[in-house]
Order: C-alpha cells, then sequence, then structure tokens
C-alpha cells in the first residue's frame, strides 16, 4: 500500500511538473461580437493536441481544442460589446498554437456621429452612436492648409449614445473642426466638419527681422495664438501657443511662420 501511494506522489508530481512547463498565450482586448479562431498543431511527440485548456475571463472554457483548429466561442461568456476580454491559451512546452484573427479583441472604428455643433467660443460638442470599442477622438482644427490635432477625448466605447465636449482655441476668421478615430487598421474615421466665425481680431506679427522675440499683436495689443516654425528645409523647429515666439536660439537665415489663420516669413539675425 506504501508503494502505490508512493507512485501516486510521484504521477502527481510529474504532472504538475508538466503543466508548470508548458506555454501560455494571453490575448486582451475588448469583446467585438466575434469569435476567435485557433490552429492546433500536435505535440512534438506526435501524441496529443498541443492546447491544454482555455480561459475566457478565467473561466474554462467549454469548447471541443482536440481537433487542429478550433473555435473559442465568446457569445457563451454572456459578454457585451466593448466588455473587456482575457483569454488564456495554455499549451503544451513542446509546441504552440497560432491565434488566427487576433485583431478581432483590438478597438475598431464604428462611430456615427448623431449631431455635432460648435459655438463662436470655440466649444465642440458630438454625440456618437454605434461605438464598440474605447479609442481615443482626435479633435483637429483646419489652419495654414492643414488639418492640425488640437486635443484629444477618450471615447465611452459603448453603441449607446454618448456625448463629448472639447473646446479648442479659435482663430481669427472662419473656423473648422472635426474629429477623429484611428483603429489598428490604421484607417481614420472622420467626422464632416463643421464651422463657425469667431469674434478672434486679425493678427499680425512683428519683427520681420528678429533677434529674439516674434511678437503676436491684434490691433495694437498682445494677443496669444498657436504658432509653428519651420526653417528652408520644411523641419519644424519650434511651435507653441502664447503673444511671443522666443527665436532667440534659432540659427541665422530665413524662416517660414505658421501663426493665427496665416502664413508668413521671417529672418533671424
Amino acid at each position: 500500500m506504501k508503494k502505490v501511494f508512493i507512485i501516486f506522489l510521484a504521477l502527481l508530481s510529474f504532472t504538475i511538473q508538466v503543466n508548470a512547463q508548458g506555454g501560455v498565450i494571453i490575448l486582451e482586448g475588448n469583446y467585438q461580437g466575434k469569435n476567435l479562431y485557433i490552429q492546433n498543431p500536435f505535440g512534438n511527440g506526435g501524441v496529443g493536441f498541443c492546447v491544454l485548456e482555455v480561459k475566457v475571463n478565467d473561466n474554462i472554457t467549454t469548447d471541443e481544442t482536440n481537433s487542429s483548429a478550433f473555435e473559442i466561442d465568446l457569445k457563451t461568456h454572456k459578454l457585451n460589446i466593448g466588455d473587456k476580454v482575457e483569454v488564456k491559451i495554455l499549451h503544451k512546452e513542446d509546441c504552440k498554437p497560432k491565434v488566427l484573427n487576433p485583431e478581432v479583441l483590438k478597438p475598431k472604428s464604428t462611430f456615427e456621429i448623431i449631431s455635432m455643433t460648435v459655438d463662436i467660443d470655440g466649444t465642440v460638442k458630438w454625440s456618437t452612436k454605434s461605438e464598440t470599442g474605447k479609442l481615443a477622438f482626435a479633435v483637429e482644427q483646419f489652419r495654414w492648409n492643414k488639418w492640425v490635432k488640437v486635443g484629444e477625448v477618450d471615447g465611452v466605447g459603448t453603441p449607446t449614445t454618448n456625448n463629448y465636449t472639447f473646446k479648442i482655441v479659435p482663430h481669427s476668421g472662419k473656423n473648422m473642426v472635426r474629429v477623429r478615430q484611428t483603429d489598428y487598421s490604421g484607417q481614420p474615421r472622420l467626422s464632416k466638419p463643421v464651422d463657425f466665425v469667431s469674434d478672434v481680431p486679425e493678427i499680425t506679427f512683428a519683427p520681420v527681422k528678429a533677434s529674439k522675440d516674434i511678437n503676436f499683436v491684434a490691433k495694437d495689443t498682445p494677443i496669444e495664438t498657436m504658432y509653428e516654425i519651420y526653417d528652408q528645409y520644411g523641419n519644424i523647429v519650434k511651435k507653441g501657443f502664447g503673444n511671443k515666439a522666443d527665436v532667440s536660439n534659432l540659427q541665422k537665415g530665413g524662416y517660414f511662420l505658421n501663426y493665427d489663420n496665416k502664413m508668413g516669413e521671417f529672418v533671424k539675425k
């Protein structure tokens, strides 16, 4: 009896050792309504398939893993669109299964704009529906003949109605604003632009030949504005927001200046 017990302990310790030396693939993301597909090779010994066990949010699945390919059915775990998901695929040490479509857990940009407005003071408000993943909204303002990112708002990521607010800094004249999301595919999803005419006065800068500061003024009064400075090769060397730009550390030569909604040039003495 003692000998049998010793053999049982030996077998138990062997089983624990095999599992401890095995590997695990961990996938994290959000439920997007689709299932995962796994390619499941044999172990190197040719006996049995590679995957030992699959867990979804620490719950062991009932999926049939004893085949060369199988599906992890996420619908059975009572997940809602946008819910967090962690999938653990435990496998033998001498082999490795392959997840064929891991991107289905990555948030995808699917938002639809219900309404979008912008007030004269630059307050942008937009409402969405059909979001299926938490992705940030980039807020962009059109100035200097291009779309410039001026801020970011975290998306809620649920398909119900979601409301957002962000305040931009208006420039003089007509302003245009839009929001953008970019998911794992790299393809941006854009809202239609909205526009308004601000009450910001026309801004100018001086001096054209500067040794220390470029000053921004409107009606002879200092005024704050966004600005960008480029060298003659098109490299951005400075950007910021204020009523002046410190150019004292720039090398002598000509530069391009974007400010307010205008573009100009100056010379660093």
